[in-house]
């Protein structure tokens, strides 16, 4: 796809978009001169205007498409088809699904046929006022009285509809007096009034984002981890406060490097943006800058990556100041390689007496001031973990044994920790519901000797598959609480479809920890919403494993006992 751009000074820049390969310079200029060319506001086209447009067509031998807006002039010259020489939906003048763009295309065409899927799709995605497909006499029609060359045979007129079922509608073959006769103004008047009345009818009672996930099965992962995968992003756009529309996944030997997924794929992404009235695209990996902003060029809407819903949800649920921190340090540590491409107005000189090097921009400006903020965080965290550290040293120096409750998000963590201490920890049947560790007293009376053991078992924060690295070095702090505890209880929801792999994704992320924890017990959690299959399985694979129901309270007197039975183990 090359562009040719002329002009300066007053005049406008005249840019020629698609492919210029072989045209010569006068052949360029009638391309040129097509940007001086005024339409009426309130009608399609005019016969003039189509014929000399059939007349360059026929000459080049290739399609060209004229885009204009509605005061009539002609804002974009290409040479291609529609797809090819469609305006990226973040250049569109005004964009959003209740209404159209403003822009009218006026394309030929080789064939006589009508407009294929491909221009449709194209015209969907700049949600153009309207679609006016010429066909001349070139496309295999006769000439009618011996016309000149490229003689405008009739056309086709395509525009949308608000109806997601149906998308767009497209006439049967008109004449070009006809065409010309089509009343812009009533068409779109007519077209938005509907699109507003749909877009309203959407928006009640809605104040969340709406979502489309685009999943991407790479390589030889096995269907069942891909499916579980999406669905756990579908918890977490959820837990999130969104609201998933629609699921869509591509299957690929690896990620495109652009655009992860393929660009029919990107296309049909967009395309059901439009028709769902999404404004936001999740994808279930990481993204890199450039894929980030390769895509919202081509959707038009919001796109985002797993981890920057993780980063979503602990910046709501971060209560503590501790929690605050750690949640804005990597929030920003994700941020920093994602600032180019923000919009111009990061391209424009910052302001100010003393913020600026030689030549530097208002994104430098930005990184840099991003960057003393990460430095002065890592140290509130290095003084984090040294207050931490004191605490863990206090209760050693009384003695008193600790046990980190760990397991996969969503476990049963917190509302386990509140039924054996009576404590409050907020619980939810939500992801990531506890992000501040929570430490709590808990006596048992050992079985045998009938004497109290003291026990500090500390909640904390629930892991997840592949648990962006961001995450775990901004919350080292609390994650230390896991390496520093005497033992380990690993809580499993043996409800959850995927336990195995969450056992699995858990035990991955504690062997790569710079200390090797404790030894852990397992307990098995929600024992009483599974069948007697799953939990003769567990207990034939973990036959040290503990069994047991937080919220009904079963087997709790039995995992006291464990738990003292652990200490008991680890000192000796």
């Amino acid at each position: 796809m090359l562009s040719l751009k002329t002009g300066g000074g007053l005049f406008p820049i005249e840019t020629i978009y698609g492919n210029l390969q072989g045209l010569k310079p006068s052949q360029l200029k009638q391309l040129q001169r097509l940007y001086h060319q005024r339409l009426p506001g309130d009608r399609l086209t005019t016969p003039e205007f189509a014929q000399r447009l059939a007349a360059v067509s026929t000459e080049l031998e290739q399609p060209l498409c004229v885009y204009i807006n509605r005061r009539g002039q002609v804002i974009r010259v290409g040479v291609g088809s529609v797809r090819q020489t469609q305006i990226p939906p973040v250049e569109l003048p005004r964009y959003g699904e209740e209404r159209l763009s403003g822009i009218r295309c006026i394309a030929t065409q080789l064939t006589p046929e009508p407009p294929n899927d491909s221009a449709l799709t194209a015209m969907a995605l700049q949600r153009l006022d309207a679609l006016v497909v010429l066909v001349t006499s070139g496309a295999g029609f006769e000439r009618r009285g011996g016309g000149a060359t490229g003689y405008v045979q009739g056309g086709y007129l395509a525009h949308l509809v608000p109806h997601p079922e149906v998308g767009w509608t497209v006439s049967p073959v008109m004449s070009l007096d006809t065409l010309s006769q089509q009343d812009l103004i009533e068409l779109v008047t007519g077209l938005e009034e509907e699109f507003q009345r749909e877009y309203v009818a959407r928006q009640v009672d809605v104040s969340h984002d709406r979502v489309l996930l685009v999943g991407v099965m790479v390589g030889n992962t096995s269907p069942q981890r891909f499916h579980d995968g999406l669905m756990e992003l579908t918890r977490l756009v959820e837990t999130a406060g969104g609201e998933v529309l629609q699921t869509m996944h591509q299957k690929r030997a690896q990620p495109h490097p652009q655009t992860v997924v393929g660009a029919g794929k990107v296309q049909e992404i967009a395309l059901a943006v439009q028709s769902l009235g999404a404004n936001l695209v999740v994808f279930d990996r990481d993204l890199t800058p450039a894929q980030v902003r390769s895509l919202e060029q081509q959707i038009g809407v919001r796109v985002v990556d797993r981890t920057e819903v993780i980063l979503d949800i602990f910046a709501q649920r971060a209560q503590s100041g501790a929690g605050k921190l750690q949640v804005e340090l990597a929030q920003l540590e994700y941020m920093m390689p994602r600032l180019t491409g923000r919009g111009r107005a990061m391209s424009r000189l910052g302001g100010g007496i003393g913020t600026r090097g030689p030549g530097e921009t208002k994104l430098e400006t930005e990184r840099r001031a991003i960057q003393r903020r990460i430095s002065r965080l890592q140290q509130e965290v290095n003084q984090l973990q040294a207050h931490r550290a004191r605490m863990r040293q206090r209760r050693q120096h009384r003695e008193v044994p600790s046990i980190a409750v760990v397991g996969y998000t969503n476990a049963g963590k917190s509302t386990l920790l509140n039924v054996l201490t009576n404590a409050e920890v907020y619980t939810a049947d939500q992801l990531f519901a506890t992000l501040d560790p929570t430490s709590r007293r808990l006596i048992v009376t050992e079985a045998v000797t009938h004497q109290p053991v003291e026990i500090i078992l500390t909640d904390t924060v629930g892991f997840i598959h592949d648990l962006p690295p961001s995450l775990v070095d901004a919350f080292r702090a609390t994650l230390e609480e896991v390496t520093e505890a005497d033992a380990l209880l690993h809580v499993v929801d043996l409800s959850h479809p995927a336990w195995q792999s969450h056992i699995r994704s858990v035990m991955t992320i504690l062997s790569q920890m710079p200390v090797a924890p404790g030894p852990a017990l397992l307990a098995f959690n929600k024992v009483d919403e599974v069948d007697g299959d799953r939990l003769s399985l567990a207990m034939s694979e973990f036959p040290n494993g503990i069994f047991i129901s937080a919220r009904d309270r079963l087997g709790l007197e039995t995992l006291r006992q464990r738990l003292v039975q652990l200490i008991q183990y680890v000192k000796g």
